[in-house]
């Protein structure tokens, strides 16, 4: 749920140093030949501390990567391996990119400053280590969005443009470079296991297992730390796969190298909301098999997650991890259920399967877009009764006279619009193109502000408790 952070003190960390020099390589950023302060996130910079920075001293660490006090004293490349499109690859690492600093929120929770565009590191390979603008652009939208829908996501903390001009293959060039900051829980994937057992380096994967559940999830390992961890990835990603689906959104390169051990939500390269709930529907146009479908995304993250189990396997015995594994169905399926029920503005019920699936079989049927439905059945009945009155649609509202609407669910003046806010690809490209064509960056500020509206709409619900993640 959207809220606005309270305003927090600077407080510095270097968790991270208890597991170097294992994981990654010290690297420096590259030296940039222009450095124009594009979008700073002051609400994300205020839950650590760094919202009253000035302009200047802002772009001396987040465009020339001056280090943060008392955080890491120069930026780590780091190191992981991965499935791609269910291909193992060793040749991976962090390419263009960087963790950059580690500090912790107005809760004490920790949490990474990491980069994308900032240079090349031992990890690039023939890449060049930079980022197009428009790729910055288009992570600022996904995470706007994908945050104001509840989905536990990086935030976009920072873009500044490089002047330098980029080439390209799969979009016009050359184009404009730029340097991007994330906001994460954590920079370690399942592909950072993946590596060390690879690697068959068992002492370090005790390391990572201990530095997952008692930095990352707080947690005293137990008498099984690696079933433990696994039980929490289970239930993270679980919750992540339903965000998907009840948002609309199709990330597109679900490899386990993109997939963080804490499930959030991150690395937003070929993404895309589909306004339909079409389960074929895909994000990359390189995904020519649809591996990673709108409808496939709890497949493929299961699938990633098993892999998880793999590379735990020399600590522990099988059992108590399949176990845990198998736990993924029912946990999707009970997410699936709250996050609906969430965005509908309804209390669950004892089981809100069948209204789901009604529901969904209504928005097929009629070609309604998702969007659409969410905004028009906010607090379970029908702004326009007139417009759902297909018979299509008839085991829809049977179903849902039976759940009773969260109090204020329809409070918030957003409700009243005539149109929900989206974020097609057509708006996507429309906002680049003014950027792109006229330097005008109006229609992006002006689409922050709407999204960010979107999830003061959706936050009015936040004193019945019914947030959309259960799991803390």
């Amino acid at each position: 749920m959207s809220q606005t952070p309270q305003a927090a003190n600077y407080r510095p960390a270097t968790e991270i140093d208890t597991l170097m020099p294992d994981i990654g390589d010290p690297v420096t950023a590259a030296n940039f030949p222009q450095t124009l302060l594009r979008y700073r996130n002051d609400r994300a910079a205020a839950s650590v501390g760094l919202a009253g920075l000035s302009d200047d001293a802002w772009i001396a660490h987040f465009g020339r990567f001056a280090p943060l006090k008392d955080s890491l004293p120069r930026p780590l490349a780091l190191r992981y391996h991965g499935h791609q499109f269910r291909h193992y690859n060793p040749d991976i690492g962090d390419g263009r990119g960087f963790l950059f600093a580690q500090l912790r929120d107005d809760r004490g929770c920790l949490l990474d400053l990491g980069t994308k565009g900032s240079g090349q590191t031992p990890y690039s390979r023939f890449g060049d280590g930079r980022l197009t603008l428009k790729g910055g652009v288009r992570e600022i939208l996904a995470t706007e969005m994908l945050e104001a829908l509840g989905v536990h996501t990086s935030k976009t903390f920072s873009i500044i443009e490089t002047g330098e001009a980029l080439e390209r293959n799969d979009e016009p060039s050359p184009t404009r470079g730029a340097a991007m900051v994330r906001l994460s829980h954590s920079h370690i994937r399942i592909g950072t296991f993946q590596r060390t057992a690879f690697h068959d380096d068992k002492p370090l994967l005790e390391r990572l297992t201990d530095y997952a559940l008692t930095r990352l999830y707080e947690e005293t390992p137990g008498d099984n730390p690696p079933a433990q961890l696994l039980g929490r990835v289970v239930e993270r990603t679980a919750d992540l796969a339903a965000s998907y689906m009840i948002a609309g959104f199709v990330h597109g390169v679900l490899n386990s190298d993109n997939i963080n051990v804490t499930g959030e939500s991150f690395d937003y390269g070929p993404w895309r909301f589909t306004p339909l709930w079409d389960a074929n529907f895909t994000a990359a146009y390189f995904d020519h098999n649809g591996l990673y479908a709108f409808g496939r995304q709890a497949e493929a993250i299961h699938w990633d997650v098993a892999q998880l189990a793999v590379s735990l396997r020399p600590l522990t015995d099988a059992p108590p991890l399949i176990e845990q594994l198998e736990r993924f169905p029912i946990l999707y399926a009970e997410a699936m259920q709250r996050r609906f029920c969430w965005r509908l503005g309804v209390e669950p019920g004892d089981d809100a399967s069948a209204m789901i699936e009604a529901a969904v079989r209504g928005m097929v049927t009629t070609g309604t877009q998702i969007d659409r439905f969410f905004h028009d059945w906010r607090g379970g009945a029908a702004c326009d009764g007139a417009a759902y009155g297909d018979a299509a649609w008839a085991p829809f509202r049977e179903a849902i006279a039976e759940f009773t609407a969260v109090p204020g669910a329809r409070d918030h003046a957003y409700w009243a619009d005539d149109a929900p806010c989206s974020m097609h690809i057509e708006e996507v490209e429309a906002i680049w193109s003014a950027i792109d064509q006229e330097d005008d960056w109006t229609p992006l500020h002006a689409k922050v502000a709407a999204i960010r509206r979107v999830g003061e709409a959706l936050g009015m619900t936040a004193a019945s408790g019914k947030a959309p993640l259960a799991i803390p």
